[in-house]
């Protein structure tokens, strides 16, 4: 029995099905029986629990042999109270959990906003598992310090935990990042940052899940860290083009350099945290740096001790994820 956390999420519910798909009994954690459609009709338990309640999530990992953990607020904004709750003490108690059942390997989602803004390794330019974490991190940068915090909570348990940290996932069932870029593409809010010639580091879910289901079923996965990120396919000029022509919108042509953007994030950010301002600004350091960074963390590791690789072309991946925007999202 393998339970999911954040089933009802981008990654989680790729994990539900990729884990059917394989003959796997799935068990599902939900704070409601309001299922999304695409978990209806399917053949999984379901817990309904609180990540909060420490007990229901104990009750909720009883008989499980794996535990995938993903779930966690998402995004570049909110209080450090709300993040720390959501993503800290909540795995947490999964964790507490895991040890009490005696759980197999308890797989946790992490991310590459756990290094902060490293600097690319020398000789080759690249990051790789062994770079420092907490480098840099931004004033605000609350989603990265409390990944951090959890990674290293869940690190301390030994061989029986495996970390995975994707960069950004993109995919059907964005309810996040994509559907943010769509609106400001449609209300003609975008800029190239740069040159707009980087390549993006974004990974599909579907390929996410499986590198995170190879990890935790290896036995050289115990104890282990692994970066799932792609290679880099598709510049940030391409990206903005191939949204912009599936959504039937002129291409962006206006550019900003990197330290001009950088600054009018960080004035956007400064006056909605004065105003207490409970949604996202409209520019924000770290959505700027998700699209102006260049391609710089390596999935060596991933590739040599589970087999794994990004199997996705980006401009299918892309394409399917517009679609799903455009009927469900």
């Amino acid at each position: 029995m393998n339970l999911v956390t954040g089933a009802t999420g981008l990654l989680g519910s790729q994990l539900v099905e990729r884990l059917l798909a394989g003959g796997e009994a799935v068990r599902i954690l939900v704070r409601s029986d309001s299922l999304p459609p695409f978990l209806q009709h399917r053949d999984v338990e379901v817990a309904i629990c609180d990540l909060g309640n420490a007990r229901a999530v104990q009750r909720a990992v009883a008989g499980t042999e794996c535990v995938y953990h993903c779930a966690a607020p998402v995004g570049d904004w909110g209080r450090w109270e709300d993040f720390r709750s959501g993503t800290v003490d909540t795995t947490r108690h999964v964790m507490d959990a895991c040890v009490r059942g005696g759980v197999r390997r308890l797989l946790y989602v992490s991310s590459v906003s756990v290094y902060g803004r490293p600097k690319p390794r020398a000789g080759d330019g690249m990051c790789d598992e062994e770079t420092p974490l907490g480098q840099r991190f931004r004033s605000w940068d609350y989603y990265g310090r409390a990944k951090l915090e959890a990674e290293r909570l869940v690190r301390s348990l030994g061989s029986l935990a495996t970390v995975v940290r994707p960069t950004w996932i993109y995919g059907p069932r964005d309810r996040v990042v994509l559907p943010r870029m769509i609106r400001a593409l449609r209300d003609r809010r975008v800029a190239i940052i740069g040159s707009g010639d980087n390549l993006l580091n974004i990974v599909y879910s579907e390929d996410v899940a499986e590198g995170a289901i190879l990890a935790a079923n290896s036995p050289d996965g115990a104890g282990e860290v692994f970066n799932l990120v792609s290679d880099g396919e598709i510049t940030q000029r391409q990206f903005f083009d191939l949204l912009c022509d599936w959504m039937g919108l002129p291409h962006v042509r206006h550019r900003v350099p990197f330290w001009l953007a950088d600054a009018a994030g960080f004035i956007s950010e400064l006056t909605s945290r004065a105003t207490r301002r409970k949604t996202a600004p409209a520019a924000s350091r770290s959505g700027i740096a998700l699209l102006s960074r260049p391609t710089f963390f390596s999935n060596e590791k991933a590739r040599d001790r589970l087999g794994w690789q990004p199997r996705m072309n980006v401009r299918e991946g892309l394409e399917r994820a517009v679609a799903w925007q455009k009927t469900s999202g």
